[in-house]
């Protein structure tokens, strides 16, 4: 029986519910990410007794669940897109705008699939405007492909800022900081791809690159959704 096919315990001195102890949580991976959350954490922040927390939530894994499946509500798209391509780029934008909001999601992306309530909204959503576009089979390559591409890419971007935080430095400080061995290096002719990069590349930021990224995967997929069967 899954934690939200099972019923919770009867009201109790310190009133206590999923909802409350999910929200602590989160407010906890907020402050400081994934590792800052336990059960006697979130029960302390509650004022309730770590043992209390066992008749709602089982186990860690299923706290994890269940904040995943609180910040899914906020991926689940305002309108019901009227397309696969549509639906598809709304997928992975609100997914990364909610790892912005909450970076400890990027360290469960891509792991088992959200069976929650709110994460069955998601997967509604991302999937009726695909149906009748292709077989299921190849609708779900496509949501695979999707996924994998934001998932990957929204990793990244939380490890940067991350490591910025860190060191204290920004991308450009670290540039710097690195400009004179890397200048150095490419001096030597060895490396004459790289060196067109660092010195005839456009930077762009980090949504930007995102967007664009995005845009490349969903030309791909548009095609193998609506182009004639192999």
């Amino acid at each position: 029986m899954t934690v939200w096919d099972r019923p919770e315990p009867s009201n109790r001195p310190v009133p206590l519910d999923r909802e409350r102890i999910v929200a602590a949580a989160i407010a906890l991976a907020d402050e400081g990410g994934l590792e800052a959350v336990s059960l006697r954490k979130v029960a302390g922040r509650l004022d309730a007794g770590p043992m209390r927390l066992y008749g709602y939530i089982s186990t860690k894994e299923e706290l994890f669940d269940l904040m995943v499946d609180e910040v899914q509500a906020e991926i689940v798209p305002d309108e019901q897109p009227d397309d696969g391509r549509e639906a598809l780029r709304a997928l992975a934008h609100r997914t990364r705008q909610a790892a912005l909001r909450h970076e400890w999601l990027a360290d469960l992306l891509g792991g088992r699939p959200a069976m929650g309530p709110n994460g069955l909204a998601v997967a509604e959503a991302t999937l009726a405007p695909l149906a009748g576009l292709a077989d299921i089979d190849t609708v779900m390559r496509a949501v695979e492909t999707v996924s994998a591409y934001f998932t990957g890419a929204i990793r990244r971007e939380i490890a940067h800022l991350r490591a910025e935080r860190a060191t204290g430095q920004t991308k450009l400080d670290w540039q710097r900081a690195h400009g004179p061995h890397v200048t150095k290096m490419l001096a030597t002719g060895r490396f004459p791809s790289l060196a067109k990069v660092v010195h005839d590349g456009t930077h762009v930021d980090a949504e930007a690159s995102f967007t664009t990224g995005l845009e490349w995967v969903l030309d791909a997929v548009s095609a193998q959704l609506t182009g004639p069967p192999a």
